[in-house]
């Protein structure tokens, strides 16, 4: 009976263990949805993701709850954008949860704009005068589809240094991915090329990596600088050049105000498209290739439009 009974203790601890490393998930928290996503598609069912920011919130500004802290605090990976798009929320998180692994320069620290991402606008000399949001160069690299392979790449790589036993499946996923886009993209570009040069105005800086990859030409932001309000007097200038240079469209995030966008677009003629930014900032929007999917619809519609 004694040993019975132990076989039984033995046989419960062995079960217990086993389904113990079985549903064992690396836990993630990603700064953005789109990084949250990558991170979800190359770990599939052996991770647990959390983001921070809200798909429909400026990522410069992100209302950083203290139950935030707690995620970080247990997270085994921590991913962001870098080149200071998450300054002004995310270190005060990551010094509160008190967690080494997520700390800069250890394993569990990922920055997305690591070396294979192109920077676009790096100043000459770092400097916020004025409010400057882009001190180290534009940061919304995402918004090229390229970039989001060489991110996903570097999540993959993340991943197998900390988790070995199942790097295999996390290059599999990640080949999947990328077969996914390399797909996509000669549409993209197809739907896009017959408005190739099109002279466009944004609200904010956020939009030079997508136009350089399909061919829109950026004239000009309604911010005078990255994160400074559009001014009376930048609108003056800004208005009869529009005019002159003929600008179809004004690219704006779901986030921003429209009362500018309007004045500017009636005075203009141009168009505005409203776009989400993330992943989830539109309900059609719900992985990474369909945010391409959606924002080069709403731009080749409106432009279809506008000639």
């Amino acid at each position: 009976m004694k040993i019975k009974y132990q076989i039984v203790c033995l046989c419960f601890l062995f079960a217990v263990s086993w389904a113990s490393t079985v549903h064992a998930k690396l836990h993630i928290v990603a700064a953005t949805s789109d990084l949250g996503d990558l991170a979800k598609e190359i770990g599939k069912d052996k991770v647990e993701v959390t983001t921070i920011a809200k798909p429909t919130e400026d990522p410069h500004f992100v209302d950083a709850k203290p139950g935030f802290i707690m995620k970080l605090n247990k997270a085994d990976i921590l991913i962001e954008g870098g080149l200071q798009l998450e300054m002004a929320w995310l270190p005060s998180l990551v010094l509160s949860a008190r967690n080494q692994k997520i700390l800069p320069g250890n394993s569990g620290y990922v920055v997305a704009s690591s070396p294979g991402i192109q920077i676009l606008e790096v100043p000459s000399a770092v400097t916020r005068a004025a409010g400057d949001l882009h001190p180290y160069g534009n940061p919304h690299f995402m918004l090229d589809p390229l970039n989001g392979k060489i991110v996903a790449s570097h999540i993959c790589d993340q991943l197998c240094q900390i988790d070995e036993t199942n790097c295999n499946d996390y290059r599999d996923n990640l080949k999947n991915f990328i077969q996914r886009l390399d797909q996509k993209l000669p549409e993209w570009q197809k739907m896009m090329e017959p408005f190739r040069g099109t002279k466009i105005v944004a609200y904010h800086k956020t939009f030079p990596y997508f136009a350089k990859r399909f061919n829109l030409n950026i004239v000009g932001e309604l911010e005078p600088k990255p994160g400074i309000p559009p001014s009376p007097s930048h609108l003056n200038t800004l208005i009869p050049m529009m005019k002159n240079e003929g600008v179809k469209l004004i690219l704006i995030e779901q986030f921003r105000e429209r009362k500018i966008p309007e004045f500017v677009s009636e005075r203009t003629g141009a168009k505005v498209v409203i776009l989400p930014i993330m992943v989830g900032g539109q309900k059609e929007v719900q992985d990474y290739i369909a945010l391409f999917d959606y924002t080069i619809n709403q731009i080749v519609t409106a432009l279809k439009t506008k000639s």
